[in-house]
C-alpha cells in the first residue's frame, strides 16, 4: 500500500511590525517577572534583542506602570547599572481552585506573589449553584479587603474539576460528569463584571509548574493531580496538550481494572476509583482501618499507621504504591517524559513519605528505556498550585500571548 503523504501546509504570512513588537514586549515583560531583577543588557541578552530595542520597550513598560527601576549595582566598567523589576502594584490577577467542597480564590500581584486568599464552602458534595455563590462571596470579600488593587485586576482564572471546552463562538463550557453536575457555561459561574478565564484544574497546576516550578524549562512532562479526583496534564514540546476539544489528559478515567470498582463517573475500574482520596480511605476502612474525617488528617493517619508498623495500613499503602506505579508506568511508556510532577493534596502527602517507593514502582512498571529517562518531583507550589496556575491565564492575557503559545493558555470565557 502506498503511504499517504499529508499535503504541505501553506506558509504562514510574515508577522507585521506591530505583531513583532507585541511579541518582543511580551517576551521582555515575561523575562522581567521571572527574573525578579535584571538589567537592560541582561534583558537584551535573554530576549535576543538589541539593547536599543529593549531600552524602548522598557520605557514603554515603565510608562504603563508595569516595570520599575529598582536601584543600581556597580559594574566592571565603573558606571552603575540600573536594575529593572516588575512593579508589584502594576497589575493584579485572581486565581481560583474550584472543587466539589468549596472554592479558594487567591489574589496575586505582578510578581505573582499571593497577597490575599479567601475560602468559601466546605460542605460535602456542593452543587453548581452553591459553587457559584461561593465564588461570588469570595470575590466580594477580596474586593472589600483590597479596594486599591481591585481597579487593576486584569481578570479571574478558574481551575475547574472537569472538562472545559471552548466553542467556536469563544464560549467555554464545563462538563463535570464525575460530580453529577450538568454542563454549564463557565461565565454563568461568576456574576462579577470581570474577565473570566477557565481550564481544567490539572492543567492550571501544570501552568504554574511550567512557569516557574518543577517543570520549568522541561519540554516533555507529565503533571499529575491526585486529590478527591485524579487529573493529568501532558506537556509536549513545551506546550500543554489539549486534544480535539480540550479533554486530553482525563487519565483519572482510564480503566486499569476490567469490571473493577465503581467510579464516580459511572464507569468501573478507573484510576480515580483506586487513587482518589475517597477510594484510598474506603480501602483502608474496608480492610479494618479506623479513622475520623476524609481529608488530609485521615490520609496522614493511614501513612503514620503504616510507618508505625500497622500491618493493615502497610498492605493498603503497598497497594497504593503498586497501583500508582502501574498507572504512571503506562503513561511513561506512552509519552516518554523527562519529568513527572505529582501534586494535589493527596499527591503531596504521598510524596512526603513515599516518593522513593513511587519512583521505584513506576520505573519497574515502565519499559527499561523510557523508565530510566525521567525524574520524579513534587509540585513546587503545594496547595496553591491550581489557583496560581489559574491566575496565570489573566497574566498571559496581559502579556498578549495567544492560545497555542508555549503555555497553552485559554481565552477569556464569554
Amino acid at each position: 500500500m502506498t503511504p499517504r503523504i499529508a499535503a504541505a501546509r501553506p506558509a504562514a504570512a510574515p508577522a507585521t511590525v506591530g505583531e513583532v513588537r507585541q511579541r518582543n514586549r511580551s517576551q521582555a515583560l515575561r523575562s522581567v517577572i521571572l527574573s525578579g531583577q535584571t538589567s537592560r543588557a541582561e534583558l537584551a541578552r535573554d530576549c535576543g534583542l538589541s539593547v536599543a530595542s529593549v531600552t524602548n520597550l522598557v520605557s514603554e513598560l515603565i510608562s504603563e506602570g508595569l516595570v520599575m527601576e529598582a536601584g543600581s549595582v556597580a559594574s566592571s566598567g565603573g558606571r552603575p547599572v540600573t536594575l529593572l523589576a516588575p512593579n508589584p502594584s502594576g497589575a493584579y490577577f485572581l486565581g481560583a481552585d474550584v472543587g466539589e467542597r468549596g472554592v479558594a480564590v487567591e489574589l496575586f500581584d505582578l510578581t505573582m506573589t499571593r497577597i490575599d486568599r479567601e475560602f468559601r464552602g466546605g460542605a460535602e458534595g456542593e452543587q453548581l449553584d452553591a459553587i457559584g455563590r461561593d465564588l461570588d462571596a469570595a470575590l466580594d470579600a477580596l474586593r472589600d479587603r483590597n479596594p486599591d488593587a481591585w481597579p487593576r485586576v486584569v481578570g479571574l482564572g478558574l481551575g475547574l474539576p472537569g472538562i472545559v471546552e471552548q466553542g467556536a463562538d469563544g464560549e467555554q463550557t464545563l462538563y463535570a460528569q464525575s460530580l453529577g453536575w450538568p454542563a454549564v457555561p463557565v461565565r454563568q459561574l461568576v456574576t462579577h463584571d470581570i474577565a473570566v478565564f477557565a481550564e481544567n484544574g490539572a492543567k492550571t497546576e501544570a501552568m504554574a509548574e511550567v512557569w516557574d516550578g518543577a517543570a520549568r524549562g522541561v519540554d516533555e512532562a507529565l503533571v499529575v493531580l491526585l486529590g478527591r479526583g485524579v487529573g493529568l496534564a501532558i506537556v509536549s514540546d513545551g506546550e500543554l496538550a489539549h486534544g480535539l476539544t480540550s479533554s486530553a489528559g482525563e487519565w483519572g478515567h482510564v480503566k486499569i481494572v476490567r469490571g473493577g470498582r465503581v467510579c464516580r463517573c459511572g464507569g468501573r475500574g478507573c484510576v480515580e476509583a483506586y487513587l482518589g482520596a475517597d477510594a484510598i480511605l474506603a480501602s483502608w476502612r474496608e480492610a479494618g482501618g479506623q479513622f475520623d474525617g476524609s481529608g488530609w488528617g485521615a490520609l496522614g493517619g493511614l501513612l503514620d499507621a503504616e510507618q508505625a508498623g500497622d500491618t493493615v495500613a502497610a498492605a493498603v499503602v503497598e497497594e497504593i504504591v503498586s497501583t500508582l506505579g502501574s498507572a504512571l508506568g503506562g503513561l511513561v511508556n506512552l509519552t516518554n517524559p523527562e519529568r513527572v510532577v505529582i501534586g494535589g493534596w493527596v499527591g503531596l502527602r504521598l510524596m512526603e513519605s513515599l516518593a522513593p517507593r513511587i519512583e521505584e514502582a513506576t520505573r519497574r512498571e515502565a519499559l527499561v528505556r523510557p523508565g530510566g529517562q525521567f525524574t520524579l518531583a513534587a509540585c513546587r507550589f503545594g496547595g496553591d498550585t491550581v489557583a496560581l496556575g489559574a491566575a496565570m491565564m489573566p497574566l498571559e492575557s496581559l502579556l498578549g500571548m495567544p492560545r497555542g503559545a508555549r503555555s497553552g493558555f485559554s481565552q477569556p470565557a464569554t
